[in-house]
């Protein structure tokens, strides 16, 4: 347990030394830094002005106010956002692969998931990560808290993160035998959140069961959600899985590293 903490450590600082040089390299170009930053949370906030307009001309979407349905769009908003910005760099697998950067990854004394992830580091995407927590507090203030709905809320932030990090990684990992698979991944990570910013009350049985043990994006934040608006499934699901979101975050990321380890494997160099 010891040595995995240490390695863990160890991991944690190397990606922090390779992304403080991203940042500091962006750094000295601070009225671009700044413009793009504020430019990227303005294009992601028109999502969530469309749904304040969609709601001017209706009382409720599938029983869902305002109010709660910005929970959802908050919260699936963060988690991505913060997945995004700690690896969203993984993306560009097939691109190293193809120009043979991945090679020259690999003859580091650094982990190459580290390296992939840690990569083109950039601090803009923050502006995505504001906008979405501007939307998820005041979101917030409708909520009947209690301790246990606080506990759920950061384990949902958490879990859905992690969920959105294997995802991330998972599917990109298809570019080791593609080379070029990222808008096939984007359809799992940047699609599976705008599905999850509505209530999934509004799709089939048969997508939510989908979305929970196959693509388990509803974990992100619809069975916590219920929880924190004390609102019953409407698909009548076992009340367990509002509570399940940690286990999913964990079996999501133990997977995908598995899927890394095997496309690390099965790579074979550009040869260049």
């Amino acid at each position: 347990m010891v040595d995995l903490a240490a390695t863990a450590g160890g991991h944690a600082r190397a990606y922090g030394q390779i992304a403080w040089l991203w940042i500091r390299a962006a750094w000295q170009y601070p009225t671009s830094f700044v413009l793009l930053a504020i430019g990227n949370g303005l294009i992601t906030g028109l999502d969530f002005v469309g749904l304040w307009i969609m709601f001017a001309h209706l009382r409720d979407l599938a029983g869902f106010s305002l109010s709660e349905v910005a929970l959802l769009y908050g919260s699936a908003s963060l988690a991505l956002a913060a997945a995004d910005t700690a690896i969203g760099s993984v993306e560009r697998i097939g691109t190293y692969i193809r120009t043979g950067r991945l090679d020259q990854m690999m003859t580091k004394p650094v982990p190459l998931l580290v390296q992939v992830c840690a990569d083109q580091f950039t601090l803009r995407r923050l502006g995505r990560l504001t906008q979405a927590a501007v939307v998820f507090g005041w979101a917030c203030t409708y909520v009947d808290w209690t301790p246990l709905r606080a506990l759920v809320a950061v384990s949902m932030l958490v879990s859905g993160a992690l969920v959105f990090f294997g995802l991330f990684v998972g599917f990109s990992c298809i570019q080791f035998w593609t080379t070029d698979a990222s808008e096939f991944a984007n359809a799992f990570t940047y699609g599976g959140a705008t599905v999850t910013q509505y209530p999934l009350s509004i799709f089939p049985r048969e997508v939510l069961v989908g979305l929970t043990f196959v693509i388990p994006v509803a974990f992100v934040n619809w069975y916590p959600c219920l929880y924190l608006l004390g609102r019953t499934d409407p698909f009548g699901m076992p009340d367990a899985l509002q509570f399940a979101s940690p286990v999913a975050g964990v079996l999501t990321m133990a997977l995908a590293l598995l899927v890394w380890r095997s496309g690390v494997r099965h790579y074979t160099s550009t040869g260049s």
